[in-house]
């Protein structure tokens, strides 16, 4: 007969979601409570959960990459410098006239270089990932401020437009079936000019001018609420869907799961481990370089700065979300929720009105009690 300390594990590997999403709620309701006896007010308003929404999808995208890197048994501490690289890399190209399309190609390849770097490094070598990456963390620092020329990057795009508009909601939704007419400067002369930017569909106006409010200064128009997801946010759940079935259901899958339970083991077994880890870190920095642009996007401009200590948020976000440091175990759904943690976490420190230190603080605690965790929970799954 198992044990109850066995049974309690074992419950815990059949239902792995449950850790985080108590982890997740258990944050939610503790600012909620404290919030409420301190301002008289809700934290988690549909507004303020939108917020929160745009927020993680940063930490999300470099929590999908993170997730693949730690299960195949590796660590990268180089994915807040690697975002803020990309993302200066996208700002200039857009910077120098090109199009957001080149611009995110750039940052997703420049994202894939560094983690081919570091990959390649790490299996030819047999170098530990958490000096190669460590390393990498300050050459990517080094080398953002010197395609930003150590300054932020801006460029002529409004928040709506291009890559901008991943991050940010129209202000205005219009009737597709309407007219309608804005400023603009024509031939050096101001002219009414038709604009037909976010037309949505007559029947679709409709539907959710029942849960919109009118725009007062637009005829036919509704105001964008900010609980309404971004398409950041709608992509980020598209790719949380494709690599949890990459992870769980795929061939590649099964291989990443494998290398990081036993190397030995995996390549008795006739895997190439050299060129797995290659490819799961070239894959972790897609999502770094997209993370970037993303980031980017929030910004509105390219930030040398961007990103210090996001590493910490990502890998947190990760193990929160059941993955281990040990590797062989993590889960895709796990980590969004763990990022979703992560970034209530922060937002309700700032609802609080908490100094930065005392925010520092509290997260440095949380990483310190997901590791413990994830020792405890390593033990107790070894039996």
């Amino acid at each position: 007969m198992a044990s109850p300390s066995e049974s309690k594990f074992s419950f815990m590997k059949r239902y792995p979601l449950l850790g985080p999403l108590f982890g997740f709620g258990f944050v939610l309701l503790l600012f909620e409570a404290m919030i409420y006896f301190r301002y008289h007010t809700i934290f988690l308003t549909p507004d303020t959960f939108g917020l929160i929404l745009t927020q993680t999808v940063i930490v999300a995208t470099g929590a999908l990459g993170m997730t693949l890197i730690i299960v195949a048994g590796g660590i990268d501490l180089s994915a807040g410098s690697a975002v803020a690289l990309t993302g200066v890399v996208a700002a200039v190209i857009l910077r120098d006239g090109h199009s957001s399309w080149l611009a995110l190609l750039g940052a997703l390849a420049v994202g894939a270089l560094i983690g081919l770097v570091n990959g390649g490094i790490i299996a030819r070598f047999g170098m530990m990932p958490f000096i190669v990456t460590l390393g990498m963390m300050s050459t990517a620092r080094g080398l953002a401020k010197w395609v930003g020329n150590n300054q932020t990057v801006n460029y002529n795009f409004a928040t709506t437009e291009g890559i901008n508009a991943l991050m940010n909601n129209p202000n205005t939704l219009y009737d597709a079936t309407v007219e309608h007419f804005k400023n603009a400067e024509v031939n050096g002369v101001m002219q009414k000019v038709v604009s037909h930017d976010h037309d949505i569909s007559h029947g679709m106006f409709n539907l959710l001018g029942h849960i919109m409010p009118a725009d007062p200064d637009q005829a036919g128009a509704l105001l964008m609420p900010l609980w309404v997801p971004t398409y950041g946010v709608l992509m980020v759940l598209a790719l949380t869907i494709l690599m949890s079935v990459v992870l769980n259901r795929s061939v590649f899958g099964r291989h990443v799961f494998a290398l990081g339970s036993n190397e030995d083991t995996a390549r008795l077994c006739g895997l190439q481990t050299r060129w797995l880890k290659v490819g799961v870190y070239v894959l972790g920095g897609l999502f770094m370089g997209l993370a970037g642009v993303f980031n980017l996007a929030r910004l509105n401009q390219g930030d040398v700065t961007a990103g210090t200590g996001m590493e910490l948020d990502i890998i947190t976000a990760v193990v929160i979300g059941g993955a281990s440091l040990n590797g062989g175990v993590g889960s895709i759904w796990g980590a969004v929720i763990g990022a979703l943690t992560m970034t209530s976490l922060r937002s309700g420190c700032v609802q609080m009105r908490w100094p930065t230190y005392i925010q520092e603080i509290i997260i440095g605690v949380v990483i310190i009690l997901a590791v413990g965790v994830d020792k405890i929970r390593s033990r107790g799954l070894k039996g």
